[in-house]
């Protein structure tokens, strides 16, 4: 108990602190026992009488040797009582000695001679039962190398928290001598660890007495102030004999190895977490800006501040990607995607997304590229900056946000570099290392796969979304006595592009054939083969062939072309007579609107598709139908109606209800069934053409004549 807590019981000399009870001398109970010249005991101590059993009293005035020594033992104690008086020095030892009780006990002695002021000569004994003082010694002995030898750091804090006993090992595991720890507080002499967490688990500690196990602290010592190291401390409270708190107890264990390899360990889940969502969220599309934006999405929550996707130009254009010449220096690069783990300016010092931008030689990110490999710059200087940044204001505004390292990989895909994933850290503490170079390369591998696969994939889709759009009317003619709308959509997905089509070809006699196909397919084969179908239609056309019939030629057409599959709807249009001829080659049936009349599906042979051959050329039925000023005639394909999650019933019956409103021209009518019936997904392309009767023609061809309608 320091004196601050202590409560003095009486007034003593100045700095006098009085003991509590249970101290060493209290543990020992040492008596005293004074003997004059004769060996008649003149002083007996309290504890004499807890030693040998005799009051004072009972002592007092009796020769020691007949109330304490044994017969036997009685010359051999007055021999040495002799010596001791006659001034030949203190004796030590151990004597058996007789109690109250009749029993003998061992007891260890220092006696001494004593003279007063009138020369009087006595005789001081000192003794402590030998059993007890053994013990303690037992315990010094014990306690002295087990605390000096033990490979354990140990350390004994008073209740101020102040050290007050610390062992070598401790010393060497903090890099400290025990001057320096001792006589103060954690905070004030190790100021490399966070002792406010340290000082409230001992404060814990001592004002509960539960011990408090393997609580670990990470920090650096002066020593060794480059290699981070790991302690587990266990704190547990001192109390003496009596109870009484007189500190906190330290045992310290170097656990660097354990905790490296720990970590190591979470580092090394963590790194194949993260390639296991790689494999999950990079390349779920084969969009070329979605597929980096999903790589420094994924980077940013485990691997980097902030991070960006450049990739050369001439990838983006389709060609063969070409790695800048070191020779020639700058490259063009177009930004795909840039992301960050937290708001920050950091990426406004980024290149513009979507951008042209020619990068000069000396930009690290451009040197990657050239060389395919990566560039590390684990710790950035300002020069560096500037190699890093697209100017001059960008390298400042990284520098005011912390940036302090930074990695650029390449992305190759098939032994071409695409371009390359720059990486950069501000707030995340630690550097960029070699770990960090491999984990990157291996997302960068990933995605530039994906990168890759959606360029080639992009360049064949724009290829056939080309070549059909080139090889549909633009703008249907105007025929006679009709009025026509049309669209066409291709799917949401490039993989829906194919080889939908749609026609309205002049015929001789004011005539107008309209034409709605689909082959079967998707790509560059479907929009093809669509084209030699389209020109084979227009040409029979021009024969004025009744439906049924140019659906038999080009049944067989379609079947010499490689197994390929169309379905097909023909109608011709004759202003003159105000009838339509139509048939169908395995087609979804047109609509008829007529003027008064609810939308209905027309009641036609749906026949079978194209590409059927000799199995097909005599399911070909025409049916004729008459149409009145204002009717319409509405032919579509199936990616107007069909979808992967309803009814076609059901898609059907929409589309007649939102062709209820004859108040809206073909054009909106077109645009408004795209808009109710095209999902943002669709994953087919879709042709649709909406055909009004206009006034009845005022002459007719020569040669004309009515066919009675089915």
């Amino acid at each position: 108990m320091t004196a601050s807590e202590a409560s003095p019981a009486a007034p003593g000399p100045v700095g006098s602190v009085p003991s509590e009870p249970g101290g060493l001398l209290d543990v020992l109970s040492v008596a005293a026992v004074v003997l004059d010249a004769e060996g008649r005991i003149t002083l007996w101590s309290p504890h004499a009488q807890n030693l040998f059993g005799w009051s004072a009293k009972e002592a007092l005035g009796r020769y020691a040797g007949e109330l304490l020594v044994s017969d036997e033992y009685v010359d051999l104690v007055l021999e040495l009582f002799a010596k001791v008086m006659a001034g030949d020095g203190a004796w030590a030892g151990v004597f058996p000695m007789r109690h109250k009780d009749g029993s003998t006990r061992l007891v260890e002695f220092r006696n001494m001679r004593l003279v007063d002021e009138h020369g009087a000569v006595y005789a001081l004994g000192i003794a402590c039962d030998e059993t007890v003082l053994r013990g303690v010694e037992r315990d010094l002995a014990l306690s002295v190398p087990l605390v000096d030898q033990s490979p354990l750091g140990l350390a004994v804090l008073d209740t101020d928290l102040r050290y007050v006993l610390v062992n070598p090992r401790l010393e060497v595991l903090n890099g400290l001598p025990a001057g320096v720890l001792l006589g103060r507080m954690p905070h004030e002499a190790l100021p490399f660890l966070d002792t406010d967490v340290i000082e409230a688990s001992m404060r814990q500690v001592l004002d509960t007495g539960v011990p408090l196990l393997d609580q670990y602290a990470i920090g650096r010592i002066p020593a060794d102030p480059h290699r981070e190291r790991a302690w587990s401390g266990s704190y547990y409270r001192l109390e003496d004999s009596g109870g009484r708190v007189i500190g906190v107890a330290l045992v310290v264990v170097d656990v660097t190895d354990s905790y490296r390899a720990a970590r190591e360990a979470a580092e090394a889940r963590r790194r194949l977490d993260l390639i296991a969502r790689a494999s999950v969220t990079i390349g779920t599309t084969l969009d070329l800006q979605r597929t980096a934006r999903e790589l420094t999405g994924l980077v940013v929550a485990d691997l980097a501040d902030v991070a960006s996707v450049d990739v050369l130009d001439s990838v983006l254009e389709g060609s063969v990607a070409a790695a800048p010449d070191p020779e020639a220096g700058r490259a063009l690069f177009r930004p795909l995607a840039v992301a960050a783990a937290y708001e920050t300016a950091s990426v406004r010092a980024a290149d513009p997304v979507g951008e042209r931008i020619i990068y000069p030689a000396d930009r690290l990110v451009t040197r990657c590229v050239s060389t395919g490999r990566p560039v590390l710059v684990a710790h950035v200087t300002g020069p560096d900056l500037a190699h890093i940044a697209r100017d001059e204001a960008a390298a400042d505004l990284l520098a005011q946000e912390g940036a302090h390292s930074y990695l650029a990989v390449p992305l190759t895909a098939r032994g071409q570099v695409l371009g390359a994933l720059g990486l950069l850290r501000a707030r995340n503490p630690l550097p960029f290392d070699h770990d960090d170079v491999t984990l990157a390369g291996e997302l960068a591998t990933r995605a530039a796969i994906a990168i890759d696969n959606a360029r080639w994939y992009q360049h064949a889709t724009d290829t056939a979304l080309t070549l059909q759009r080139h090889l549909l009317p633009h703008p249907p003619p105007q025929a006679a006595g009709l009025q026509i709308a049309y669209r066409y959509q291709p799917a949401a997905a490039a993989s829906g592009i194919g080889g939908d089509w749609f026609d309205a070809i002049p015929q001789p006699g004011d005539k107008t054939a309209l034409v709605v196909g689909d082959v079967m397919g998707h790509g560059v084969h479907a929009a093809a083969t669509m084209g030699q179908l389209r020109t084979a239609t227009r040409t029979l056309a021009d024969l004025g062939l009744d439906p049924a019939r140019v659906l038999r030629h080009l049944d067989h057409i379609t079947a010499e072309l490689d197994g390929t599959m169309a379905t097909c709807v023909y109608a011709t249009w004759d202003p003159h007579r105000s009838r339509c001829r139509v048939a169908l080659a395995g087609h979804p049936p047109p609509v008829v609107i007529r003027s008064g009349q609810a939308p209905a599906l027309l009641d036609v042979p749906v026949g079978v598709p194209l590409g059927t051959g000799d199995l097909g050329s005599t399911h070909f039925e025409t049916t004729i139908l008459d149409l009145l000023p204002g009717d319409r005639l509405v032919l579509y394909t199936d990616g107007l109606v069909e979808t992967r999650d309803d009814a076609l019933d059901d898609r059907l019956a929409l589309l007649l209800d939102l062709l209820t409103d004859r108040a809206l021209t073909p054009e909106t009518s077109c645009d408004r069934l795209l808009a109710a019936l095209r999902h943002a997904d669709a994953a087919d392309d879709v042709a649709l053409v909406i055909a009004q009767v206009g006034p009845p023609q005022d002459h007719r061809p020569a040669g004309a004549h009515h066919d009675r309608p089915l």
